[in-house]
């Protein structure tokens, strides 16, 4: 039996994505044995974190500022907007260093047995920008996760984007089915966007 305090910690870990009840023991006996002042010290930054990130007014990326530096840096090509899941998804992509342009983050994908609906994500704003800074966007490359679900909101993007007149893409191939963007290697993620049709 553990401590109740402990316990609560561990329950409260397993909540995390990513992490089922013996990585969250693990991380939390870790964290048992930490000297006082470093716990005090992942306490602010934790607190600092949730008060000094925000998202990107225009692209949704994690920012502590209004826009994020993608999207402050004149030197991208403001004709191609990337569109991908989620911030971690912006990462692997940038180390390429293969792809110039800018990035859209959905914030998810549409995923109907868990309530998740094209209204509950960045999609109407990637329409809106695209609308605004016609005839600028040339091209929005889909870089949504190859899952049944990831396809399942590119097939609504081109849907909705097509009205547009924007030419949509998607990453070649060179990912396996249900694999994530975050976990693949720069070299197969450079010919994914080289590839992309």
């Amino acid at each position: 039996m553990l401590p109740n305090t402990l316990q609560s910690l561990i329950d409260k870990i397993s909540d995390w994505p990513n992490l089922g009840p013996r990585s969250a023991a693990r991380l939390a006996l870790y964290l048992a044995r930490k000297p006082q002042t470093e716990l005090e010290e992942l306490a602010e930054l934790i607190k600092s974190v949730k008060q000094s990130t925000k998202r990107c007014q225009q692209c949704f990326n994690l920012t502590n500022q209004t826009l994020c530096e993608i999207c402050r840096d004149t030197k991208r090509d403001a004709t191609t907007i990337c569109v991908v899941e989620d911030c971690l998804d912006v990462m692997p992509l940038e180390k390429t260093k293969r792809y110039l342009g800018l990035y859209h983050v959905l914030g998810g994908v549409i995923n109907p047995p868990d309530g998740i609906g094209p209204e509950k994500l960045n999609i109407q704003a990637l329409i809106n920008r695209i609308k605004k800074n016609a005839p600028t966007i040339k091209e929005v490359i889909l870089a949504t996760n190859p899952s049944v679900e990831g396809d399942m909101t590119t097939l609504y993007l081109e849907r909705v984007l097509s009205p547009l007149g924007v030419v949509t893409t998607r990453l070649g191939r060179g990912l396996s089915s249900n694999s994530d963007l975050k976990y693949a290697d720069s070299a197969t993620l450079a010919d994914a966007i080289l590839g992309r049709r």
